[in-house]
């Protein structure tokens, strides 16, 4: 395994695990990768949904990126806003441009967010031009709707401030941003999830299939918070 590490042009840190090349097997050479995106409220990356998930998807054959995006430490710091999204296209762009050194297929390039980290996942898969997005996204108990009385209040002040406005909060609920061309996703969480409400996840697979994107999946575990 080698290790890799860049500071995007933002300051956010992008740290790669790659699979050693294989003279014996050299069809497995070439690999998917996948960009991780860990959760905090977008007010920090947590690192149980990190290294111990990036470990899990190199041990299946990925070439792993996870990417520490830019995130507001204080209340005083101005809301985020897009500076999240800002890092996340450009760490699926330098990966995609590398991909020949990294040993990665540039057409396979999934992304796996949960919590705030699945908001800024499914922002990607949603916002970003079409060039640009991953081709595979897997939301785990992500944050997707900014409506009161279903968001997760605390990542939606850090991203867009205690003022934001009705058109805001329209703006990034990302069940109103799904088109057709959103790529397959796979959503997970547990039903007696009491921070990020399990509705998160419902509106975005309903959105999915509203626009008729295939080969996507919502599994709703019973427990597991």
């Amino acid at each position: 395994m080698q290790i890799y590490t860049h500071t995007l042009p933002g300051g956010a840190q992008l740290i790669g695990y790659l699979r050693d090349r294989t003279v014996e097997m050299p069809a497995f050479n070439t690999r998917p990768a996948i960009l991780i995106l860990p959760g905090g409220g977008y007010a920090w990356c947590s690192k149980r949904e990190a290294d111990p998930v990036a470990m899990q998807f190199l041990q299946a054959g990925y070439n792993v990126f996870t990417l520490y995006y830019t995130c507001r430490s204080e209340e005083t710091v101005p809301a985020l806003r897009w500076q999240p999204l800002i890092d996340a296209a450009g760490a699926i762009l330098h990966i995609r441009r590398n991909a020949e050194q990294f040993g990665t297929d540039p057409a396979k390039i999934a992304i796996c967010g949960f919590s705030a980290g699945g908001h800024l996942a499914a922002s990607a898969a949603t916002m970003l031009p079409e060039e640009v997005r991953p081709a595979f996204a897997v939301l785990i108990y992500p944050v997707i709707t900014a409506e009161p009385g279903k968001c997760h209040k605390g990542s939606f002040d850090h991203l867009l401030g205690t003022d934001r406005t009705a058109g805001d909060e329209a703006q990034w609920s990302l069940q109103n941003r799904v088109t057709a061309s959103t790529p397959p996703t796979l959503l997970l969480l547990a039903d007696d999830d009491r921070t990020v409400l399990p509705v998160n996840s419902t509106l975005f697979y309903e959105a999915l299939k509203r626009n008729g994107v295939k080969g996507c999946s919502l599994r709703i575990y019973p427990s597991g918070g």
